[in-house]
């Protein structure tokens, strides 16, 4: 079995049954939430891991297991732990757009006049996207806005696939050069934001209000998911280089707010976009960058064959929020 036959064999109830199992703490438990005998439900997750473990190069491929099965309750091992973040993300996301399709459909027996999809990465939420959706509903309160959170590698394509309306982007350079080769698409850009450092509170480069790249050479770094926001992580590194290292990466993770908690527990530092700095989280601190030149831009991204008049007021309202940011 290839790479692509075995990921297709996993399905979505085998992702659901692993995330009982961590939930419930052991097979037995989560047998009795489920309303499924235990031993049927013991060959659910053998079978997950056995795929997993075919899903890789064929020198490679052994069983895979994702719980320490000598400790009870269940534990998740290093394995295990990994593919927790990546099932969730998947059922999360399916589970939204399920939703959005009721919101969709009860929007219309409810009378609404319209909706509009619109694709984010989670980055955004904590900076100027909310003012935008707040004075868009406040405008128009009858057009239901369908959001989704998105992955980097995954929003030019799912406007492409007219999957979304509109995309909010960063515009690192890989796609920005992307986007400057295309012609069906149109790009509004809006806020410049700087990149911060996060330390540990108790970190020796606490009491600093400005700090460089070289101070951070020998630090371990809590990066973002490369996978998830590849242009993000491309550049961080890209600025550890240009200052002559190779950053060291402890762990990589999905969220803000994960990187937060990681880096507040010690395990490393992290440098992300300010608008993190809105995410008050104990234990942590931000810091200047001393290169405070290297900055990254928000974009909105939309089809230019997209002829809504929703999408035109909804880019209205973007230009004005812009406008009193300037």
């Amino acid at each position: 079995m290839n790479t692509t036959e075995a990921v297709k064999a996993i399905e979505l109830r085998d992702l659901r049954y692993f995330l009982a199992v961590v939930e419930a703490g052991s097979i037995t438990s989560a047998a009795v939430k489920l309303h499924v005998a235990q031993p049927y439900l013991t060959r659910k997750i053998a079978a997950l891991e056995k795929r997993l473990g075919d899903s890789a190069e064929p020198t490679l491929r052994e069983r895979v297991e994702l719980f320490d099965r000598k400790k009870r309750p269940h534990q998740l091992n290093q394995t295990g732990r990994a593919f927790l973040e990546a099932a969730r993300v998947i059922v999360e996301k399916l589970d939204l757009a399920v939703e959005n399709t009721h919101r969709i459909r009860l929007g219309e027996i409810a009378g609404k006049l319209g909706y509009l999809t619109v694709g984010f990465t989670s980055a955004m939420a904590n900076g100027i996207l909310p003012d935008i959706l707040g004075a868009f509903k406040q405008n128009y309160p009858n057009i239901s806005l369908i959001l989704s959170e998105e992955t980097s590698s995954n929003q030019i394509q799912r406007l492409r696939d007219r999957a979304t309306d509109l995309m909010f982007v960063y515009q690192y350079l890989d796609l920005t050069e992307s986007l400057a080769a295309t012609a069906d698409l149109d790009v509004l850009l809006l806020v410049r934001e700087s990149l911060v450092v996060v330390l540990p509170a108790r970190h020796p480069l606490a009491d600093r209000s400005v700090i460089s790249l070289a101070d951070l050479r020998d630090e371990s770094f809590i990066m973002p998911d490369r996978q998830v926001v590849p242009g993000l992580f491309r550049e961080i590194e890209g600025l550890c280089v240009q200052s002559k290292f190779v950053p060291n990466i402890a762990l990589e993770a999905v969220f803000m707010v994960t990187i937060l908690g990681l880096v507040a527990g010690e395990i490393g530092i992290s440098i992300l976009p300010a608008s993190v700095q809105n995410l008050q989280r104990k234990g942590v601190v931000y810091k200047k960058l001393q290169e405070r030149a290297v900055t990254n831009q928000l974009a909105a991204v939309w089809r230019r064959d997209n002829s809504s008049p929703i999408l035109a007021n909804f880019i209205k309202i973007i230009e004005g929020i812009i406008g009193k940011e300037i």
